[in-house]
């Protein structure tokens, strides 16, 4: 084995870590690609002989590129369902069948990351977001974080205490229980098919938000409260009848899907054995890329 193949291999043994670090820094699965390859490339092009710690090296490096590009993103989001030319944006989703999740998209959606907490995510600047990822989730030292932001061990650790408290406050810990969660997705879909408003009351937390993203094509909407959703809900009934069980990012959710193709994926947070955030996907060109076996899974 040559020494460039060696090297290969070793990344290999990292490369699911790194995706799911970049899926965290950047809510995009294409970009988390993209920035796994830009790690490969530096690694291929740098002497790493003395690095013992080569996932650590690597994981800086993807944390490096991730600050870059989320700094150049023109806009800075401050609300959870942010305006980018006229459009709301959710974070990618991660679909499987609701038999379970296969084992890379275990490691993309370990430690719990929900769509909500993807959310509450991309409202940090890209500072607080580098140094709660890394840490937070990825127990990486705040010195390493530090070199990586050109910043004290001190100040970062600051960032990401700042980065923590946002993401307790908006994004507390949902219901652990699968099957109380998949009980609370079921009891909605049958008051928003039933056109039940008192039971979808019953079902949704007086402050819950619901968001939505319909890409270029179609509008995208924020409701607030448990009466503008469920009223929401039963206007849109049809993608009730039409819903499957899935899993998104590990946690119970539906696909709605007629005459052979995906007509919108939501996502629910469930807390206290209520909705308190509801995220609904209904971009044509986003759901185009969703493999619909996954019903039957």
């Amino acid at each position: 084995m040559s020494e460039n193949d060696f090297l290969a291999a070793r990344f290999e043994e990292h490369r699911a870590h790194l995706r799911a670090v970049a899926y965290r820094m950047l809510g995009s699965l294409a970009e988390a690609e993209d920035v796994v390859q830009e790690a490969w490339l530096r690694l291929s092009r740098s002497d790493v002989s003395d690095v013992r710690n080569l996932g650590g090296w690597l994981t800086t490096v993807v944390g490096r590129v991730c600050l870059d590009m989320l700094r150049s993103r023109t806009t800075r989001r401050e609300e959870p369902l942010p305006e980018r030319d006229g459009q709301a944006g959710l974070p990618d989703m991660i679909v499987s069948g609701p038999g379970g999740m296969d084992p890379e998209q275990e490691i993309l959606v370990a430690d719990s990351v929900g769509i909500a907490l993807m959310v509450v995510l991309d409202t940090l600047s890209p500072a607080e977001r580098l140094a709660f990822v890394l840490h937070d989730l990825f127990a990486v030292p705040f010195d390493e974080i530090a070199a990586v932001l050109g910043r004290s061990a001190a100040s970062t650790r600051q960032l990401a205490s700042r980065a923590r408290r946002r993401v307790q406050g908006a994004a507390p810990a949902p219901d652990a229980d699968l099957g109380t969660r998949r009980r609370v997705v079921d009891a909605f879909l049958t008051a928003a098919r039933g056109g039940d408003f008192d039971a979808l009351l019953a079902v949704l937390d007086p402050d819950i938000v619901a968001r939505s993203d319909g890409g270029a094509e179609r509008p995208s909407l924020l409701r607030r409260g448990a009466a503008e959703v469920a009223s929401q809900a039963i206007m849109f009934a049809r993608f009730a009848e039409a819903a499957h069980p899935v899993l998104i990012n590990g946690t119970p959710g539906v696909l709605s899907v007629a005459e052979g193709r995906a007509l919108s994926l939501m996502a629910f947070t469930i807390r206290d054995g209520r909705v308190t955030a509801l995220d609904i996907l209904t971009d044509p060109e986003r759901l185009a890329g969703i493999e619909l076996g996954v019903v039957e899974g």
